[in-house]
């Protein structure tokens, strides 16, 4: 997990006094050392920290809309609860998550500093989210690969008990490992665990994504192996190739910035403090770019804002009639079923294979 590098691997290039001095006493957990970082990035680059802090509240009002919004739609308007349903919400309750510390962090920074108590929910809530987030992008990339590919040999695990049983076990083993990394002490051999943990939280996910997303454009590319509509398809290459990008660009500049770091301890502490900082602005930013994502997990999700947003200017009244089954649509209705109903017709589950 990346979580455990920045100030241990950064900390062996600003060698000190106080270092030496610290060498022979037990070092300070790395919860304690994040907890820190906002005040020596202020200290050293005022401008540039007040910069951070508005892009972070910018990512904070955003996030709080577009994913109350999404939360509200997945929760209340979808009938059907499929599995790439059920990881999506999963996915933007980490990204409210992420969202709802930020103001924590400006609590911490402007009133308590020093209250490790304070800021233990921002430190926390940041690390978690980016670990589940990493995580949930993987589950929706794997269920849209059986889905479209393997339709009748993965019925079996696409069930949304088998999708619920994931979600649980991926939110204790992200708490699990965020817990114990910000618990131990840095130092040690930080290259080593930096290196150990880009592979497990970064590259083996971006592995699969693109491998799995490989198999899905050659399965596009032969239609005769597939049985969904051609629009249905195109829809699933858009979600696949927009989780990669989410994945390249939140995600790889700060495990980029841990590797460099690690591999060369060198690197001047503040270049490594600013580059510390942006990394993690740019990870935060997913929460903002996720609801792209949530467009093309169902087919109506556009249209059922759409119609939220009418219902309420215009007294559009939704009904029964115009709720669409994922059931129903999947069992032969296909997408002209879709285009026939209401903009309630949100519970159709991308590119599942018949009967998923």
């Amino acid at each position: 997990m990346s979580s455990a590098s920045p100030v241990g691997s950064w900390a062996p290039a600003a060698p000190n006094a106080t270092a030496v001095a610290n060498s022979s006493e037990p070092e300070n957990p790395l919860f304690q050392q994040f907890a820190r970082l906002d005040e020596e990035l202020h200290a050293a680059f005022p401008g540039l920290w007040l910069v951070l802090m508005a892009v972070h509240g910018v990512i904070f009002l955003a996030g709080l809309v577009l994913n109350g919004l999404a939360l509200y739609v997945f929760c209340c308007r979808t009938q059907a609860k499929t599995p790439s349903v059920i990881y999506t919400i999963n996915l933007v309750v980490t990204d409210l998550l992420v969202g709802l510390s930020l103001p924590t962090r400006f609590a911490v920074f402007y009133g308590t500093r020093g209250c490790l108590r304070c800021a233990f929910p921002h430190v926390f809530g940041y690390f978690l989210n980016m670990h589940c987030s990493v995580l949930f992008l993987t589950c929706i990339c794997v269920d849209r690969y059986l889905a479209i590919v393997q339709p009748d040999g993965s019925r079996r695990w696409r069930q949304p008990a088998c999708a619920r049983a994931t979600c649980a076990f991926v939110w204790l083993a992200a708490g699990a490992v965020t817990l114990s990394v910000l618990g131990v002490a840095a130092g040690g051999r930080p290259c080593c665990r930096v290196l150990a943990l880009t592979v497990l939280e970064f590259l083996l996910p971006l592995l699969v994504i693109s491998v799995f997303t490989g198999r899905i454009v050659c399965a596009l590319s032969r239609q005769g192996l597939l049985r969904q509509g051609r629009q249905r398809r195109v829809r699933a290459m858009q979600l696949l190739l927009t989780v990669l990008v989410i994945f390249l660009v939140c995600f790889t500049p700060f495990h980029a910035r841990q590797v460099a770091v690690a591999l060369w301890p060198d690197v001047p502490h503040h270049a490594s403090l600013v580059a510390y900082h942006v990394a993690v602005t740019l990870s935060s930013l997913n929460s903002c770019m996720d609801p792209i994502v949530y467009c093309f997990v169902t087919s109506g999700f556009q249209a059922t804002v759409r119609g939220l947003f009418r219902r309420h200017g215009a007294g559009y009244e939704p009904n029964s009639s115009n709720m669409v089954s994922m059931h129903k649509s999947s069992r032969g209705s296909g997408h002209n079923h879709i285009l026939g109903a209401g903009p309630s017709a949100f519970t159709q589950d991308l590119a599942d294979g018949p009967g998923a």
